[in-house]
Parts: C-alpha cells; structure tokens; sequence
C-alpha cells in the first residue's frame, strides 16, 4: 500500500508537469503567431549547395530553400557564417538553431534531429592535378589527400584504405576551398569533395575528376537533438508538398543550380567511378570467397581481414552480390538483405525468382547471363520491381565475372546503386524544361525541335506536312469576366479535345497563352492531296472546339481561329512555317473568327473553291440537282440489252458540273454515300419503269459503287432496302465494282459479294485490267460480267500489246464463264476488231452516249 500512494503522489506530480508544459507550450504557440521566429542558420562556403553572397545573406540550393520556407513560416532567418566543425559544435551546443548540407549517420543522429525526407543526394568524389594517376582506390597508395576535417569523408576514406591495406595520408582542412588550393599548388596530391562543389570548382583550380567515387549520401538540415522539433517538422512538410509536385520552388531551384537536365542518367565519369569501385569491390569480394573457401587453413590474421572486409562492405551505401552460375545468391552485403527483409543466411543459395516480379527476373537474367556465360563487364539501368509489382526501385548496375586462376568464370559480382530519387529528379526537371505544366503538352520549346525534325523527315521522304496555329477567341473576356481559374480549365479542356483530334506522330503543342499549335506530318506525297488533309483536320477541330464546356457548372461556348502552313519543300524553314501559319490565323480572325485559312492565297483560293464545291454539293441533295444518266450497252447485232448509270450534276448557276470535278470532293467528304444511295434508289425506280414497257422490260441498269460505299457494314442490307421499297427486279440490277476495292480483307468482300449475288443481283468487275487481280484472285470470286477498260479498247488497233490483253481477258472470260463486255468503242473498226477476238457485247459512244432516260 505505500507502494502504492508513492506511485499515486508521483503521477500526480507529473500530470501538474505536464499540464504546465502544455500551458508553456500553448503560449509560445500564440506569441510565435503574432511576432515572427528568429531562426539562426550556420552557414559555410560550399558552393552552390550553400555559401553567402555579396549581401551576406544565404544562397545555393540550400540557402534559397531555406529562405523559401522562411517566407512561409514567418521566420527570421539569421545567417551565421562559421567553418564545418564549428557549424557542428554551434549546432550541437545550441548557438545555432539549423544547420543545412548535413549528411546523414547513425553517429550524428545521436546528436542532431533529421528530417525523413532528404533534401538533396550526392556522392564523394576525389579531385587531383592532371600529372597525379588516380585510376582507383589502390592508387591513393603514398599519396597526400586533403579531407575536411570531421567529415564523413574522412571517417569513410581512414576505414576504406585501412580494408585494403593502403598506405596514405590523410590531411584534414578546414574547408573545401582551402583543400582544393593545397591540392592545385601541390601541397597534397588530390582533395575530397562532394560532386556538388567538386564540378563547379574543379576547373578554377586546375584540377580533374578521377574515377574514384564514393558514399552516395543523402542531405539534410540538422537541428540540435531534441531542441527546434518544429523546425524539423515545418521543413519536411515542405520537402514532402515540393517534391510532389514537378513545378514547385524546390524543383526551380534544382534546375537554376544544377542547369539543363542531363542527357545521361549520370555523368559519364560516374559509370567510370563506379566501374572502377565495383572493379576494386570485385576483387575484394572474389578474395573473400577464397578466404570462405578455405577458411579452415588461414591463420587468425587472416580472419580478421575478412571481418574488416566485411564491415568495409556493410558501410557501403550500395548493393553489393556475388552469384554463382547458376544464378544462386552466394554473398549480399547489408544493403541487399534490407532490401529482402531476410537475414544474409536466408538469402544464400536464393534466385531472384523469390524476390522480384516476373518481368524484372528475365531481365535481370539476361544480364547475368552475359557475365557467367560470356564473360562481359554489364553497365545498365535496372528497374526492378517487387513480386507483387507494388514497389519498384531503379538502379545503376555494374556486373563483372569472378575468375578462377585457369581463366573459368564461377561467379559474378554486382555493385548496384538506388538511383529512383535521381531519376525523378530527372524527370521532373525534364517535365519543366520541355512541357507546359498546366496541359502537359509540349511546350514551345520542345515544339521547336520537334517541327526541325518534321521537316527534316519530310524533306527526306518527299511528302508534305502542315502546321495548325490554333488561337481561342474571345479568351480574354472569359478570364476578365469568370478568372483565371475558369480560364485554365477552358485550356486544359481544349488541350484534351485538341489531342483527341490529332494522331499519336502529331506534335501537339502550346504556344503560350491561349495559342496551340499542331504539327501534322504525312498528309501525302503532293500538296493537293496535304492540302484536302490538312482543311479536313482543321474543320474536324473547328467543329470539336465549338462544342458546350462545362466549367465548375457552368456551361460555356467558344470558339477558335486556324492559321494553316503547309510545308515539305526543300526551302521549308521552322521560323518561316510559323510566321506563314500565324500570319495565316490572323486572316482568319479578321475574315470573323471561327474560320481556316491557309498563307498561300493560291492555295487558299483552291480550298475556298473545294469548300464551296461541297457546301454546294450539300445544297445539291437537299433540292435534287443530280441527274442520272444512261449510257445503252449492245451486243453483236445492236440491240440494246442494257445500261450503264452515269450521275450527272445540273448546277442552278454553272451548268452541268463533269462528273470528274464533284466525284473527288464527295468521295473525299463522305457525300458519296447519300449520293450513292440516290442513284441506287434512281437506277431501281427506272428499272421498274422499264419493266412495263415490252420493249425495254429486259433491259439492266449497271450501277458504279463506290469504296466507301461498298465497305459500310450494312450495304447488303441498304441494297436490299431499295430492292424492297421500289419493286425493282435485282436480276436487272449489275452492281460495278473496280479491282481497287477488293485489295483490303478480300475473305470480307467475298462474303458481302455472295450476299449480294443470294439477293439476285449481278456483279461486274469494272476496268479490267487496270489494277492488281491475280487468277487465284478472280476465280474465288463470284462474278457475272468483266469490263475490259476503255484504254485497251483505245489502243486496240495500234498497239499489239493492247490486242494481245483483249484477246486474254476474252479468254480468261469464256473460260470462267463470265460475260465479257468493252467498253469505251467509238469506231466501227474497233468493234469488229472485237468480235474478231470473240467479244460480243460493248458499251461506247459508237452505240451512244449518256443520255436522261428515253
């Protein structure tokens, strides 16, 4: 019991504590609320990660994030110029409040508090005179190397050279800029540094980059242990909001500091530095597997080399393995076994099966193979992912084979560094650098080079390309009226539709502003034919962009002008494209908005003519200005046993339009589907007309289809509608059909031709001759008539080679028991010249020419 009344007494005391503190606490909250925090920041000259300016106040990548957070906390932030190890003494005794560049180890975590997420990563480099030879570690041998004092460099490089027995000296400075001085006036032989200050000072000092790299690290800001928990607190919160978004201030301040995004992953020296280390690490381990081998008969000494070695590799901020040819894990370093959550004796004689996804263990082995198998030295970049593919990590990967004294391979070793943060670094820059971050598309940077490389392309393929400047109207007004936030979302909604509009080649961009801009690439080997493309795209984007927005409920129309530039010449020039194009827009606004036009004035005037054509040809179906046509086929003695139906265009303003002129643009525009269905439904009333009078109730109508016509799923039935609904008799009715239209799925065609032939009507192949039938070909197909073209007809009697077609498509019909028909006769001369070779019926003008109905 009195145990038990301390025990009450003592809680209760501290219950008074803690509601005291909670007070205290309560209180400094609200004064930090009204009056902004002092926060005194220690501050060292290592450029450009942190040093002060001409204004004595903080700069780097560091210093810029500090007063970035400064600003959105309210703090006050003191600089406090000291050395390195004064900083950590400062920090340490409370002098300074943080203290940033401050790599992470479980000994400095006894002492300062760390925040989760590390602002920067970085490695260690060795920098020496251009006459000194570093190749790698062994090569510090006799060599004086200048280290900041209290470092973990210096802590690293004393274990590293003491693993391997090197001799060195290791002289300790004060700051990285009086090492590299000593090191360029030969007061020591090299410097260490991190990669950061190393790159940007090494050439004012005279001094190169060897390979040897080391401790890839993470960086941090510090606190004195257990005294500014809201600083560490305030400062992740930011790391974690900045590096999730690729446009923030922490990513600005990377690119501004660490300039363009690199072209590799690392730099080149890099894959050097490693190879060199993995080189080394290489050895070290193959040592180490004998000494496992033979451990029996090596002396205590020996035993502990390989403790040592052992510590060395569980130091190292990589992962380092050793498997045997069989792929067997035979060694992971500490590194490998916290990626595997298993203990080292659990991971020994495992395959990667047991620890990575299906994709990533055939890739990896690929790689493995090469060393076991062929003895190659692999370099790669590896993503691997975890068996459930819910983690994925990428890494630069150096693989070497391990040899025995005869030369055989019996294991590898791999050195694998996490490089996943770079990598997203990379990326994110890349995303600024090269992509508008309010639509993600390119922006007009990555426009530029991809329009240099259209026209190149394009002027070595001798096509022709066009580049659309796309300008919303009237954006102003709705930013000025509902803000800017409804803007943005006008634009992100356009950049959708735009590249829903647009193929996957297509570069679609934006501009600026409210102007996109499309480069459309393979529109045709002539320009009419880019040109008919190009005004289909942008009429197709008129239409898409006129369309209702919602935007946070509200319901908004829009519309946009098009400046279209046709390029593929050999003169074409980037900067000349979009002056033509935008010049090209501006026509459109001032001709009122929501219009095409195109620079050339020629080639504007010939697609305002093609676009009246075809509003025209609209006007033409809606009041019935087509005129069907008939053209008699006879046979040997003259009569008349049937006709070709021929669409003739009566214009209310031109006359009649030639058939040669309109049927293009309504092919073209997707006319030819209603028209066809017209002179379908036309040609069946006629026939029954014919059908109640003796004289021509025998007569066919032969009926030219069209491609597009022809492929629409429900033809058949559309055929078979007509039939129907006009009474027609389908054994008088020929359908043509031309060789052209049975290149694409021919199985298809001859199903739809069978269900055709099922309803009665007749099939002709048209043009025979002309195009790409082979017999095997022709003899699937379940025909009635072939047409021999009227340009072998025409030739007939003064080329053999033309008589000597005839005579084999005659043949070739008598034998499939096809009726053979010519057409195109217009002399008496070619007609017997037919009959001669055994053809018996003709259609041309000798017979008539089309003609309205009698």
């Amino acid at each position: 019991m009195p145990h038990v009344r301390l025990f009450a007494r003592n809680l209760q005391r501290w219950m008074q504590v803690l509601a005291t503190m909670t007070c205290l606490c309560a209180g400094v909250g609200a004064a930090r609320a009204d009056h902004p925090r002092e926060v005194r920041m220690g501050v060292y000259q290592n450029e450009p990660k942190i040093f002060l300016n001409d204004q004595q106040q903080p700069s780097g990548i560091f210093g810029e994030l500090a007063l970035q957070m400064a600003e959105h906390h309210n703090w006050t932030l003191v600089p406090v110029p000291c050395e390195w190890n004064a900083c950590l003494e400062s920090l340490q005794n409370g002098s300074i409040d943080l203290m940033p560049d401050v790599a992470f180890t479980p000994e400095r975590a006894q002492l300062f508090d760390f925040h989760t997420t590390p602002a920067l990563l970085s490695w260690s480099q060795i920098y020496a005179r251009p006459e000194v030879p570093i190749r790698s570690a062994l090569d510090l041998k006799d060599h004086r190397i200048a280290v900041l004092k209290g470092s973990v460099q210096q802590e690293y490089l004393r274990n590293l050279m003491a693993g391997f027995g090197v001799q060195a000296e290791l002289v300790p400075v004060e700051t990285l800029q009086e090492a590299f001085e000593l090191a360029s006036r030969g007061g020591a032989d090299a410097a260490v540094s991190n990669r950061f200050f190393g790159d940007l000072q090494a050439p004012r000092f005279k001094l190169a980059s060897t390979p040897v790299l080391f401790q890839p690290s993470q960086l941090f800001f510090a606190t004195g242990k257990g005294k500014n928990a809201d600083l560490i607190a305030a400062i992740e919160s930011n790391l974690q909001a900045w590096q999730a978004q690729p446009d923030s201030h922490y990513f600005e301040v990377l690119r501004r500091w660490m300039e363009a995004p690199p072209q590799t992953l690392v730099p080149t020296f890099v894959w050097w530095a490693l190879g060199g280390l993995a080189g080394v690490l290489a050895l070290a381990l193959a040592a180490w597997g004998l000494l496992r081998r033979e451990v029996a008969d090596k002396t205590r000494s020996l035993r502990a080399s390989e403790d040592r070695l052992n510590t060395i590799l569980d130091s190292v901020d990589a992962f380092i393995y050793i498997k045997d040819t069989e792929l067997r894990y035979q060694y992971a370093n500490r590194k490998v076994c916290e990626l595997f959550g298993a203990r080292p004796e659990q991971v020994l004689g495992q395959t990667d099966e047991r620890y990575f996804d299906a994709p990533t263990v055939a890739k990896l082995r690929v790689n493995d193979l090469r060393v076991v198998k062929q003895g190659e030295r692999v370099e790669d970049v590896e993503t691997n992912r975890s068996p459930d593919g819910r983690e994925e990590h990428t890494y630069l990967s150096i693989k070497l084979p391990l040899h025995r004294p005869d030369g055989s391979i019996y294991a590898l070793c791999g050195i694998s560094t996490d490089i996943t943060k770079q990598k997203q670094a990379e990326h994110a820059i890349h995303q600024l650098a090269f992509y508008d971050p309010l639509t993600q598309l390119p922006n007009r940077r990555l426009l530029m080079e991809r329009l240099q490389q259209a026209l190149a392309a394009l002027q070595r393929s001798r096509a022709y390309g066009a580049l659309l400047f796309i300008d919303v109207d009237n954006f102003k007004d709705l930013n000025d009226t509902l803000g800017h936030s409804f803007g943005d979302m006008l634009l992100r909604q356009i950049a959708d539709r735009l590249s829903a509009c647009t193929r996957a080649q297509d570069t679609l961009a934006r501009q600026g502003g409210d102007e996109f801009v499309a480069v459309v690439q393979g529109l045709g080997p002539t320009m009419n034919e880019a040109v008919v493309h190009a005004q289909h795209l942008a009429d197709k984007i008129l239409r898409k962009l006129s369309e209702p927005y919602l935007l946070d409920g509200h319901y908004y129309l829009t519309s946009a002008s098009i400046g279209v530039a046709m390029f593929g010449g050999p003169d074409s020039d980037q900067n000349e494209v979009l002056k033509q194009a935008d010049l090209a827009m501006y026509q459109a606004k001032a001709d009122g908005r929501n219009t095409v036009r195109f620079f050339n004035p020629q080639m504007q005037a010939e697609v305002s003519a093609r676009t009246a054509l075809e509003t025209d040809l609209h006007r033409a179906l809606e009041t019935g200005q087509f005129l069907l046509y008939y053209q008699p086929q006879v046979d040997e003695h003259g009569h008349t046993f049937g006709a070709e139906a021929l669409v003739r265009w009566q214009h209310p303003t031109r006359g009649l339009v030639p058939p040669g002129e309109f049927i293009p643009v309504a092919e073209s525009s997707g006319l030819i589907l209603p028209l066809g269905t017209w002179i379908l439904e036309t040609a069946c009333a006629q026939l029954v007309e014919w059908a109640g009078h003796p004289r021509t109730q025998e007569r066919s109508i032969a009926v030219n289809l069209s491609a597009r016509q022809f492929r629409q799923a429900d033809f058949v039935a559309q055929v078979q509608s007509v039939l129907q609904a006009t009474g027609a008799n389908p054994q008088r009715l020929e359908l043509e059909l031309t060789e052209s239209q049975l290149i694409d799925d021919l199985g298809r065609v001859i199903q739809k031709m069978d269900a055709l032939k099922a309803l009665g009507v007749r099939i002709s192949l048209d043009d025979f001759g002309t195009g790409y039938s082979s017999l095997n070909v022709l003899k699937r197909l379940p025909l009635d008539q072939l047409k021999i073209d009227q340009s072998f007809v025409h030739d007939l009697l003064l080329d053999h080679s033309s008589a000597s077609i005839v005579r084999a498509i005659i043949t070739l019909g008598d034998s499939l028991h096809l009726q053979v028909i010519a057409e195109g006769v217009e002399t008496i001369e070619q007609r017997d010249a037919l009959l001669a070779l055994g053809c018996t019926h003709f259609q041309g003008y000798l017979f008539g020419r089309p003609s309205p109905a009698p």
